[in-house]
């Protein structure tokens, strides 16, 4: 898809995860520190009204609402930032098409878009280079739904989207093309959960105590560079997630026999590398930016229709 512009406006999408934040071509972490003084030896800082903050160190802490404190408005500027640096842009006019955890939509849609507009216009440094941005508008779709939108009418029969990010699982039925309302779900069972389970099983059977990137590492390859030993008790915990997964979605009505899954978000190498599943019946969407990509096309959609193309 070629850059979309609106009425002059750039649109680009953003996937705010508790892990990563993800563009149409970029991901980091979701991690923010500030600092009242510029960090000596950190390489990816994002400067904004005499404050310093390193992007993309860590994962961020779980909170329901994404709103709930500044590092959500500081990854964005962040993510816009590199969207704009690809292109060789440093202002630009902005359409933002983001969005929030399915079961939260409808409580948390305003205040999101009111959170990332508080500033219509924003200048700030990144990575050493100057932006100056106005942000026009912001447009809120349900996450997961995102990225699959554009292939609903491929779906006869009864589907199932999961999408398995760090913080939640977002969870949403369709039938024929057509999302059901009342069979849409939230649980706080993402991939961190999968982590901490991990690393307190590994202190208390080998009395070690790995870090988080050996960890992510071993769940998204399914290797990592340690003992067999703790390859072991990592394997373990990994399966027991993705049994753990399986049994929520069976809670939800999924049965292979009837439903066809779709697994999207970083949990997708989960259950490529460590889950038990008929390989016909489950879709694993590997593109982690697909989200973000949706947004942009579902807007680009809206639009579209708007103009009564």
């Amino acid at each position: 898809m070629k850059d979309l512009y609106v009425d002059g406006k750039l649109v680009i999408g953003i996937d705010h995860g508790y892990g990563n934040m993800k563009t149409r071509n970029s991901v980091f972490k979701s991690g923010v520190k500030s600092y009242s003084d510029e960090p000596a030896v950190a390489t990816s800082v994002l400067q904004l009204d005499g404050m310093y903050y390193v992007i993309g160190e860590s994962h961020k802490v779980f909170i329901a609402n994404k709103d709930e404190d500044n590092d959500y408005y500081i990854l964005t500027l962040a993510a816009i930032a590199k969207e704009l640096e690809i292109r060789g842009l440093r202002s630009s006019d902005l359409i933002l098409a983001v969005g929030l955890p399915i079961h939260w939509m409808s409580k948390q849609k305003s205040s999101f878009k009111d959170y990332l507009m508080r500033r219509p216009e924003v200048n700030y440094r990144y990575c050493g280079k100057y932006y100056h941005i106005r942000i026009c508008d912001v447009a809120i779709y349900p996450q997961g739904y995102a990225a699959i939108a554009a292939s609903l009418e491929d779906y006869k029969g009864v589907h199932m989207l999961a999408d398995i990010g760090n913080g939640t699982m977002n969870t949403l039925v369709i039938t024929n093309g057509r999302p059901l309302s009342d069979k849409k779900f939230t649980d706080k069972i993402g991939v961190h959960e999968c982590v901490k389970h991990i690393m307190n099983e590994v202190q208390a059977e080998c009395g070690k105590i790995p870090d988080e990137s050996i960890i992510e590492d071993f769940l998204i390859n399914g290797t990592a560079e340690v003992s067999d030993r703790i390859q072991n008790v990592m394997r373990r915990e990994a399966v027991k997630y993705t049994e753990m997964i399986f049994d929520k979605l069976s809670e939800y009505e999924y049965d292979p026999e009837l439903v066809k899954l779709h697994i999207i978000g970083g949990g997708g190498c989960l259950i490529r590398n460590f889950g038990d599943y008929d390989t016909s019946s489950v879709e694993i969407i590997e593109d982690i930016c697909a989200t973000a990509k949706g947004y942009e096309e579902l807007y680009n959609s809206q639009y579209l229709a708007r103009k009564g193309a």
